[in-house]
């Protein structure tokens, strides 16, 4: 395809024949020769008129360039989008339809051929899309329909699914009557702005943590919650690197990690620089504060072993550790069969 694309094809059948000035501002506008965009201001300042005498002499050009691209080889170029675009269920986000080509220019040349068709349609990005090209414009209505409904579900349910189980609750949960394939439902899911991939390829919210994580916290929290137990904050660090959580390729520093998580009311820090996640049931305090929450919520007399026990539930600390906070008679007293209780103050 990238060959049909080619420059010399625009060059030498469609522009060759175009007034200079115009052959100037379509190769301008789209790219064609430089890897950036022009836009109406900046080519309109270098010929001193307005922007819209530009977009003129720019609708002009391509009208002219649509009278010339009847021929079979032209064809074949909008045969190749058409069928693409069907297998994508009708419509492409813009910037993911071009990502299949190698480099700026020929993204721009596809833009070119896009405009020139006359079966393609733009939308422009909007609040809640991203811009889009269709063969289809009712498309983009039965789209916004399914992206509500996985809205409402993430709301409600509040987890990321995979591409299977997103298949799968459309075709059990979401009421539309029309039939969409894996490839459209994905295409439809992508446009939104409200509904992301994740790091792992998972679908979710786009403001949860879990989809477009903000800073070293987010990123800690993710680690955390992928490795599923307690962790060093060196440890932390080294799992956001190797899980690649995030964009940024800056290294992650262990003391940054630190610093964040014993701010962040989202973890506890439940031994010498180990953190879990409070969601995991884990209370913050000192040794002496989970005992004492241990002989509050049990509102019994509890053998050292019991309170060993369930201390040890909450923080990975040395059973001496324990001991040595229990010998403290300000917060703790024994009764006559040695088990430990609150002191009253």
């Amino acid at each position: 395809m990238e060959k049909l694309l080619s420059s010399q094809i625009i060059y030498n059948n469609l522009l060759k024949n175009l007034p200079t000035r115009v052959r100037d501002v379509i190769k301008r506008r789209f790219g064609l020769e430089k890897a950036t965009r022009e836009t109406l201001e900046s080519i309109g300042r270098s010929y001193g008129v307005c922007r819209e005498r530009i977009r003129q002499i720019e609708q002009s050009g391509i009208a002219l360039i649509k009278k010339e691209i009847k021929k079979p080889i032209y064809q074949r170029i909008f045969r190749y989008f058409n069928s693409y675009l069907k297998k994508e269920g009708g419509l492409k986000r813009e910037d993911l339809l071009l990502s299949q080509f190698s480099s700026s220019k020929v993204q721009n040349r596809a833009l070119f051929w896009l405009t020139l068709g006359e079966s393609f349609f733009r939308f422009p990005e909007t609040e809640d899309l991203y811009p889009l090209w269709t063969v289809n414009p009712k498309s983009v209505d039965l789209a916004r329909q399914v992206i509500n409904g996985f809205v409402e579900k993430f709301k409600k349910e509040k987890k990321l699914i995979s591409e299977k189980e997103a298949l799968m609750l459309f075709k059990n949960e979401l009421k539309v009557s029309e039939r969409v394939t894996s490839r459209a439902l994905i295409s439809y899911l992508e446009i939104s702005k409200d509904i992301e991939k994740n790091y792992e390829g998972l679908f979710g919210l786009k403001h949860w943590p879990e989809v477009s994580p903000r800073g070293i916290k987010d990123k800690a929290y993710l680690a955390l919650k992928k490795s599923g137990r307690p962790l060093h904050f060196a440890e932390v660090a080294k799992l956001i690197s190797q899980l690649n959580i995030g964009t940024s390729n800056k290294p992650v520093l262990p003391q940054t990690v630190h610093n964040e998580l014993i701010r962040d009311p989202r973890f506890v820090l439940v031994g010498r620089g180990i953190y879990a996640l409070r969601e995991w049931g884990y209370v913050p305090g000192q040794v002496r504060d989970i005992i004492i929450k241990v002989l509050r919520e049990e509102n019994r007399p509890l053998s050292r072993e019991e309170i060993i026990e369930k201390v040890l539930s909450q923080r990975l600390v040395k059973e001496n550790t324990i001991l040595l906070n229990l010998q403290n008679k300000d917060y703790f007293l024994r009764d006559s069969q040695g088990r430990y209780i609150l002191k009253e103050i």
